[in-house]
C-alpha cells in the first residue's frame, strides 16, 4: 500500500514537472534589397496558460539572426483569450520594425509567415490567460515618450497645415486656400516679401563715347547685388561706375563707346505677384542714336546685338527707328535686318526729310515671325510680315542699313530702340 502511494505521487509530480510543448519557428530572413538580415529579435509576451496547462510568466527573450538564419522555439499561443508575442527587430544599432506573432501548435517547424498576424487592438490585447489589459504605465518609457509629444490644440482640425501654438500644442492654420503661410503660423496673401531677379537688363542711355549716365529698368535691392557688364566684362563698382537707385554713372575715362554693349543683373526686393522671374518688366536691350552715311552703296548706320540666352520662346522684340535725310538732290534706300533676314527694305524720295518705322519679332520655338511698318514725309505707309529661320539661342544682331542714290546728301539713323517684352 505504501509502495503504491509512493508510485502515484511520483507520477503526479512528473506530470506537473513536464516541459510545456514547444513549436519551432525556423526561417531565412531577407531585406528588401535581397541581402540577408543580420540582427537581434527581441520576443516578449505577457503571462498566459498554455494549452497543456503550463503557467507561462511575463518575460522576453532575444534571438540572434546571422546571415538571415532564424530558429527559435516558443510555447504555442492560447486561443481564448489569444496570447500574442511581440517581436521587435533590431539591426544596425536601432529598432527596424515590430510585428505580432500568434504561434500555433505544430510538431513540424513553421515559418515566420505562419505566425505573423495583424497587431491586435487595445480591446483584445491581453496577457494570454490572465485576461488583463496592458496599461501605458506597463510599457517602459511609454508615458515619458507620450508626454514629450505635442498635444492637439483647441484649433486643431484635419486637412489643414499645423503649427505649434504658444502653449506647445498643435493648432491648424486658418485662411484661404491661396494664402501663404508665415513662420509665426499666420497666413496672408502671397507675394508681399517675394524675391525676384533681373538678368540681362540693358541700361537706357546714349552710347556715344561721351555720355556717362544710364538708367536701369528697376532699382537693385540690395544695391550690392548689381553687376554691370560692358562687352561681357564685369565692371567694378566704385572704380568703373557708381550707382544710386536705378541710376548708373560711369567715370569719364570709362564712358561707353559707340558699339559697346551694356548689360546689368541684380536682385529686386519684392514682387507684387509673388512669383520670382528673370524679367519682371519690359527691358531695353539697345537704344541711342546711330551713324550717318553719304555713300551710294549700302552701309551700316546702326546695330543692336542681343547676347546668347536672353531671348526665349514666347518673347517679343519691339524695334523702333527714325531716319533723317539731309539734302534734296538724292533719294535713298534703307533696310532693317534680323540677323540674315530683312525685316523691311524701302526707298525714299529726295523730298523725304523724315522717315519712321517699327518692327516686331515674335520669338518662336524655332526661328521668329517678323512684321514691320514704315512711312515718311511723302513715303506712303506700308506694312508687311515674313518669317525668319535664324537661330537666336546663341545671340542675334539687328542691323540698320542705308544708302543714297547719288552723292551730295546725308542719310542718318537719328534714333532707335530695341525692347524685349516678356
Amino acid at each position: 500500500m505504501i509502495r503504491r502511494t509512493f508510485i502515484a505521487a511520483v507520477c503526479l509530480a512528473s506530470v506537473f514537472a513536464a516541459t510545456p510543448q514547444l513549436t519551432t519557428i525556423q526561417d531565412v530572413l531577407y531585406k528588401a534589397d535581397g541581402a540577408r538580415f543580420n540582427g537581434i529579435l527581441t520576443i516578449g509576451w505577457s503571462s498566459f496558460q498554455s494549452t497543456d496547462s503550463a503557467d507561462i510568466v511575463t518575460q522576453s527573450t532575444t534571438v540572434k539572426v546571422v546571415e538571415g538564419n532564424l530558429r527559435v522555439r516558443l510555447v504555442p499561443s492560447p486561443t481564448n483569450p489569444a496570447g500574442y508575442y511581440t517581436v521587435v527587430y533590431n539591426s544596425d544599432g536601432r529598432v527596424q520594425f515590430q510585428e505580432t506573432w500568434l504561434v500555433p501548435s505544430s510538431a513540424a517547424p513553421v515559418r515566420v509567415r505562419d505566425v505573423r498576424v495583424a497587431a491586435p487592438t487595445s480591446a483584445n490585447v491581453t496577457g494570454g490567460g490572465g485576461g488583463s489589459s496592458v496599461q501605458e504605465s506597463d510599457v517602459v518609457g511609454l508615458v515619458a515618450d507620450l508626454a514629450a509629444r505635442p498635444l492637439k490644440g483647441s484649433a486643431f482640425s484635419a486637412g489643414r497645415v499645423a503649427f505649434v501654438n504658444a502653449l506647445g500644442a498643435l493648432d491648424s492654420v486658418t485662411g484661404n486656400a491661396s494664402d501663404c503661410l508665415h513662420v509665426d503660423g499666420s497666413s496672408g496673401a502671397c507675394g508681399s516679401s517675394g524675391t525676384a531677379f533681373m538678368d540681362g537688363d540693358s541700361p537706357a542711355g546714349i552710347v556715344d563715347g561721351s555720355n556717362t549716365n544710364f538708367t536701369l529698368s528697376a532699382t537693385p535691392n540690395p544695391a550690392s547685388s548689381l553687376a554691370v557688364y560692358r562687352n561681357g566684362i564685369l565692371q567694378k563698382a566704385g572704380q568703373d561706375f557708381t550707382a544710386t537707385g536705378n541710376a548708373v554713372q560711369f567715370v569719364a575715362a570709362d564712358a561707353p563707346q559707340p558699339g559697346d554693349t551694356l548689360l546689368a543683373s541684380y536682385r529686386l526686393g519684392g514682387s507684387s505677384s509673388g512669383n520670382a522671374g528673370a524679367y519682371p518688366a519690359p527691358e531695353v536691350l539697345c537704344s541711342g542714336t546711330g551713324m550717318s552715311t553719304n555713300a551710294v552703296s549700302m552701309a551700316n548706320i546702326g546695330a543692336c546685338f542681343i547676347p546668347a540666352g536672353i531671348l526665349l520662346a514666347g518673347d517679343r522684340v519691339e524695334i523702333r527707328f527714325d531716319l533723317a535725310h539731309t539734302g534734296t538732290n538724292s533719294g535713298f534706300t534703307f533696310e532693317v535686318d534680323w540677323a540674315a533676314t530683312p525685316i523691311l527694305n524701302r526707298s525714299g524720295a529726295s523730298s523725304d526729310a523724315l522717315v519712321t518705322g517699327r518692327a516686331d519679332a515674335a520669338v518662336l520655338a524655332a526661328g521668329s515671325q517678323l512684321s514691320a511698318q514704315s512711312w515718311g514725309t511723302v513715303l506712303p505707309f506700308s506694312a508687311g510680315v515674313t518669317a525668319s529661320t535664324d537661330a537666336y539661342a546663341s545671340g542675334i544682331t539687328i542691323n540698320f542699313q542705308g544708302n543714297l542714290t547719288q552723292v551730295g546728301d546725308i542719310l542718318a539713323l537719328a534714333n532707335y530702340s530695341v525692347v524685349r517684352v516678356p
